[in-house]
């Protein structure tokens, strides 16, 4: 199962992506997550749909210190080796 997801609110500057990663590597992901240029944080997450589906739960809550106003989740398609940190775009 791969899904997009693009997450919305206070999500930069709180440690969301690292977060992120720690929570997707600890389910077994492969993907990858990035900060934009608009404030959001973007997301490509693939494995197992309980896995998948836990971290989009855990997305929609973040860290203490971020606050998530939506999460916009899509299916989509793609492999993946491993679960990265992607630079800005």
């Amino acid at each position: 199962m791969v899904r997009h997801l693009d997450i919305f609110g206070q999500v930069q500057g709180v440690g969301f992506r690292y977060h992120f990663m720690e929570q997707a590597q600890a389910l077994n992901l492969t993907g990858w997550v990035r900060n934009r240029r608009a404030g959001s944080v973007e997301a490509m997450i693939a494995g197992t749909p309980e896995a998948v589906e836990s971290l989009i739960a855990w997305a929609r809550l973040g860290p203490p210190a971020a606050r998530v106003e939506r999460v916009e989740v899509s299916a989509t398609e793609g492999a993946f080796a491993s679960f990265e940190l992607r630079p800005t775009q």
